[in-house]
C-alpha cells in the first residue's frame, strides 16, 4: 500500500511539473511561473504532511524522488558556479579602463556587506529584546541536548582570528579550490580569477597579439557559460516546486509550536532588515518597488533552497540583465556575499542567540555596552561564513565563543533550524544585491535605463 501511495505522490509531482511546462511553452513570464510553482509547492507539501505525516514510510519513499528534482536543480546550479565566477570576472576585468577601479570596487562591496551585517546584528538584538526571548524558558529535548554536545566540541574549531580567516581566502592551491573543497573556495576562486584578469590586462601594451587572442578566448568562454546559465535557470520553477513541497512535507510542526516565539522574533528581524535594504537602495536613487519586482524570483529560490552559494548564478543574472549592473560588480557582490557579512546567518541569528543566552549566565541583556559589543563582534565575525546550510550555526559558534557565552544552548533550535534558515538565506542574497547596487552607484557603472525598464522580463520570456 505504501508503494502505491508513493507512486501516486510522484505522479502528482509530475502533473504539477507538466503544468509549469505548459506555462513555459505559452511564454508565461518567469516571475509568474516561479510564483505558481511556489503556490503548488505549498499546497502539495501541506497535503503530504496532513495525509501522510504519521505514515513515515510513505514520506520516506516519496521525498527522495522529490529531492531528485529539487536537489538536482541545486546541484546543476552549483555545477556552473566556478566556471561562471572565473570567466565573468576575467572578462569584466579585461573591460576595465583602469585596474585601480578593481580595488575601489572590491572595497565598496566589502564595506557594504560588513556595515549591513552590523546593522542586522542590532536589529536582531532589538527583536530578541522586544519579544522577551530567554533561553531558560525553552524546553530542551534529547535531540537538542545531543546537538548541544556536538556544538561544544566544534566551538574550538570556530574561534579563529580575523587575520586567520582572511588568510583562508588566499587560493594557495587554486585547482583545489575549483573543486569547492573548502568553505572559502568560491571566494578564493574570485581572488585567483581577479589576478588572472589583471595579468591579462597588464600584457596589452607589450604583447598585443597575445592579448587579443586572450580576449577572444575569454569572450567565447563567457558566451558559452552565460548560455549554460540561461539553460539551467529555465528550470528554476521546477526546482522551487520540489524543494517547497519537500520542506513542508517533512517539517516538524510540533517543534514549530514549541518555539513559535523565537520563529516570530526571527522573522520580525528579517522583515525589518529587508525594509532597511529598501531604504538603503532608495537613498541611492533606486526605485524599491522595481527592485523588489526584479529580484523576488531569486529571493524565492534562495528561500526554498537555503543556499546563498547555489543562488550565485541567479543573483549575477538578475543584476546584469535586469538591474543594469556591470558583470564585474555583479560577480564580486554575489560571490563576496556568500562569505562576508551575511545579514541573516552571520548578523541577525548570532546576535539574537547572544541576547537570549545572556540571562542564563547572569548578564543583563539590556546593558548597552553588552549590546554594542555583540554588534561589533558579530560584524567582524561575519567574514568567512559559508553560504550553505549550517553557515548560521558556524557564525553563532564564533560569536558566542568570542563573547564567552555557552555555545551548547544553540542546540535548542535544532528542530526549527530549516524553517528559520529559509528567511535568513533570502536576506543574505538580498544583501548581496544591495552591495552590488550601491557599489554600482559609487562606481558610476549601472545602466539606470535597464534598471527602470519594467518590460525586460516580458521580452526575455518571449525570447525563450
Amino acid at each position: 500500500m505504501s508503494l502505491i501511495f508513493t507512486i501516486l505522490n510522484i505522479v502528482v509531482l509530475v502533473g504539477c511539473m507538466v503544468v509549469l511546462g505548459v506555462m513555459q511553452a505559452r511564454r508565461v513570464s518567469f516571475a509568474k511561473r516561479v510564483l505558481t510553482s511556489l503556490g503548488l509547492g505549498v499546497v502539495l507539501g501541506l497535503v503530504l504532511q496532513l495525509v501522510f505525516g504519521r505514515n513515515k514510510e510513505v514520506l520516506h519513499g516519496t521525498l527522495p524522488w522529490f529531492g531528485l528534482v529539487g536537489n538536482g536543480y541545486v546541484a546543476f546550479l552549483r555545477m556552473i558556479i566556478i566556471p561562471l565566477v572565473m570567466v565573468s570576472i576575467v572578462s569584466a576585468i579585461l573591460k576595465l579602463k583602469d585596474a585601480k577601479n578593481l580595488g575601489k570596487m572590491s572595497l565598496s562591496v566589502i564595506l557594504v556587506l560588513v556595515l549591513t551585517a552590523g546593522i542586522a546584528a542590532v536589529v536582531g538584538e532589538v527583536s530578541a529584546l522586544a519579544w522577551g526571548l530567554d533561553a531558560r524558558e525553552i524546553t530542551q529535548g534529547q535531540a537538542e541536548l545531543s546537538r548541544a554536545l556536538t556544538l561544544e566540541s566544534k566551538a574550538s574549531q570556530a574561534t579563529t582570528s580575523l587575520p586567520s580567516k582572511i588568510l583562508e581566502f588566499i587560493p594557495t592551491n587554486p585547482f583545489l579550490d575549483m573543486t569547492g573543497a573548502r568553505s572559502t573556495s568560491t571566494l578564493a576562486v574570485v581572488i585567483f580569477s581577479a589576478f588572472v584578469g589583471l595579468a591579462a590586462l597588464g600584457i596589452r601594451k607589450k604583447y598585443q597579439a597575445e592579448a587579443e587572442l586572450i580576449q577572444k578566448l575569454v569572450d567565447a568562454a563567457y558566451a558559452v557559460t552565460m548560455r549554460l546559465v540561461g539553460m539551467i535557470i529555465k528550470f528554476t520553477p521546477f526546482g522551487v516546486l520540489a524543494i517547497m513541497s519537500s520542506t513542508l512535507a517533512s517539517t516538524d510542526y510540533g517543534a514549530i509550536i514549541n518555539l513559535l516565539k523565537f520563529i516570530l522574533a526571527s522573522y520580525t528581524a528579517i522583515i525589518v532588515m529587508f525594509i532597511i535594504h529598501l531604504l538603503i537602495l532608495s537613498a541611492f536613487n533606486y526605485n524599491p518597488w522595481i527592485y523588489t519586482k526584479k529580484v523576488w524570483p531569486v529571493l524565492t529560490f534562495a528561500f526554498m533552497s537555503r543556499t546563498s552559494m547555489g543562488t550565485i548564478p541567479l543573483t549575477v543574472e538578475a543584476q546584469t540583465k535586469k538591474m543594469g549592473i556591470s558583470g564585474a560588480i555583479a560577480n564580486f557582490s554575489a560571490t563576496f556575499g556568500t562569505a562576508i557579512g551575511q545579514n541573516g546567518c552571520a548578523g541577525i541569528y548570532p546576535a539574537m542567540l547572544a541576547v537570549m543566552i545572556a540571562p542564563s549566565v547572569g548578564i543583563d541583556p539590556f546593558n548597552v555596552t553588552f549590546l554594542l559589543t555583540v554588534a561589533l563582534v558579530t560584524a567582524v565575525s561575519s567574514f568567512g561564513v559559508a553560504g550553505v546550510g549550517g553557515g548560521a550555526t558556524f557564525a553563532a559558534l564564533i560569536v558566542l565563543s568570542t563573547l564567552n557565552l555557552p555555545v551548547a544552548l544553540a542546540g535548542i533550535l535544532i528542530s526549527i533550524e530549516p524553517l528559520i534558515d529559509m528567511g535568513r538565506t533570502a536576506l543574505n542574497v538580498s544583501d548581496a544585491f544591495v552591495a552590488g547596487a550601491v557599489t554600482a552607484r559609487v562606481m558610476g557603472d549601472v545602466d539606470m535605463k535597464v534598471y527602470n525598464d519594467r518590460n525586460i522580463e516580458i521580452a526575455e520570456s518571449q525570447a525563450q
